[in-house]
């Protein structure tokens, strides 16, 4: 046998060997669907079914952050879509993300739309629009969950490099702008940066400088009919105009290996996570933990921390589980000070995926939703439609996560953090107890407003 035939021998029987292992690892991913020791939700026909969706969603993250995603050759990626939603995602974000080496250098760049409502300024002029918040975040990995293990919500266990948002993005008058990436700042450049680069760590100082591995971020929409996404680019300056080496054997092995591990921990963490960490399924003394989710109520707000497996870092979020038969709806009233960038309700199944919120009202942020003289927000969550404005679609899930974002520049003093309450109401109280200045919305208006939502979602992931 020659030693071309040998080296093809060798590549064969490697790849067998890693899908294999792949395979295991999916099917021990599948088996967290409906094996207690992983705290599925209850077995239902719904919750299963949508149980394989949920796997089905991280197995097609996983092919794209394992085959295709290079640091020398980047391209942003949906980190979560209509095609896998998890974590509890926002109904109303576009999350995004590429690999990077933060030894190397890096261009980001877009072109916005109208943006006058951006750095504090009030929405003028004609559209299209600037989606209303845009953040950029650089830290190193792995991406949350991705191990499987809740020692990821310790403390220092990823780094954070810096962020930059909305607020003192600087945006050329044609709506360009750029971003660079690096571990210096290039010589002479005073625009946007974000440095790739820290010191030891004082726990550490043995392990030499740390470098980030990713930039990520979300593009928050408010009005869905007039706001459009921002198209990111991102080029590696090092290796830019240069080719990647062809794809050999022991590379797809190892990314196939990776898949593996990548779906079971996503599986894995997150289960655990709702369990331990917001104790969703009653399992666990209540210690006083500020991430507790209760049952038709809420927690206190809180933000966003490692604690919390990540989230954006600007958001302060409060959250709780509903719960209600066919003739019950959950009646919610919030109240925030100053001048939050961006803030919703959205629902959660309990699996953590958001609802269908292109076909369904189940999600609101304040552009969509009614606000009376006094302020305050009001919701109602019910399975079918009172015929208010401001009523949440529970799609027909019985139970299921409540998830509210009132996101910042800078966060404000902790006593200035918004307050929530709820309380458990009769279907037919609904009207009577929302103010009377409620707008009432008829069959035929709500559906344009679902006709809306859907033209905005299938906008939002075009893929060409």
């Amino acid at each position: 046998m020659t030693h071309k035939a040998q080296d093809s021998k060798a590549a064969e029987l490697e790849l067998k060997s890693a899908f294999d292992d792949f395979m295991a690892a999916l099917q021990d991913a599948r088996d967290t669907i409906d094996d207690p020791r992983y705290f599925p939700p209850q077995p239902t026909e719904r919750n299963l079914a949508e149980g394989y969706r949920y796997l089905s969603g991280f197995m097609h993250h996983a092919i794209e952050r394992c085959f295709h995603d290079d640091p020398d050759f980047p391209a942003f990626r949906n980190a979560l879509s209509v095609y896998n939603k998890s974590t509890i995602d926002n109904a109303d974000a576009i999350y995004f993300y590429a690999g990077i080496d933060g030894r190397k250098n890096y261009r980001v760049s877009g072109r916005t739309g109208n943006h006058s409502h951006w750095q504090a300024g009030q929405r003028s002029g004609e559209g299209p629009f600037a989606p209303q918040y845009l953040i950029f975040e650089v830290s190193n990995g792995p991406l949350s969950g991705d191990t499987g293990d809740l020692r990821e919500v310790m403390p220092g266990y990823r780094t954070g490099f810096g962020t930059i948002d909305t607020s003192t993005l600087e945006v050329a008058s044609d709506g360009t702008f750029e971003l660079m990436l690096g571990p210096e700042k290039p010589a002479g450049y005073n625009g946007n940066f974000i440095c790739t680069r820290k010191a030891p760590s004082k726990q550490s100082p043995e392990s030499g400088d740390r470098y980030a591995e990713y930039i990520s971020g979300r593009q928050l929409f408010y009005d869905w009919e007039h706001e459009e996404a921002i198209h990111l680019q991102i080029e590696c300056l090092d290796t830019a105009g240069t080719r990647p080496g062809p794809l050999s054997a022991a590379t797809a092995a190892a990314n196939l290996r990776n898949m593996g591990r990548i779906i079971r921990g996503q599986m894995r963490f997150w289960l655990q996570f709702y369990d331990v960490i917001l104790n969703c399924n009653q399992t666990h003394e209540d210690n006083g933990s500020p991430y507790f989710m209760p049952v038709n109520a809420y927690n206190t707000p809180n933000a966003a921390s490692s604690d919390t497996g990540g989230g954006m870092s600007t958001n302060i979020y409060a959250g709780g589980i509903y719960d209600l038969a066919e003739d019950e709806a959950l009646y919610i009233e919030a109240e925030f000070t100053g001048n939050p960038v961006y803030t919703s309700l959205h629902l959660g199944n309990l699996w953590g995926e958001s609802p269908d919120y292109a076909n369904h009202q189940s999600s609101l942020n304040l552009s969509q939703m009614y606000i009376g003289a006094d302020g305050k927000q009001r919701w109602v969550v019910a399975h079918r439609d009172p015929g208010v404005q401001n009523w949440i679609d529970t799609t027909g899930l019985p139970r299921g996560y409540l998830s509210h974002r009132w996101a910042y520049s800078q966060l404000p003093p902790q006593a200035e953090w918004p307050k929530i309450s709820c309380r458990v109401i009769s279907f037919d109280a609904i009207q009577e107890t929302f103010p009377d200045d409620q707008p009432v919305i008829t069959l035929e208006q709500r559906r344009e407003v679902i006709r809306g939502r859907q033209r905005h979602v299938q906008q939002r992931y075009r893929v060409f």
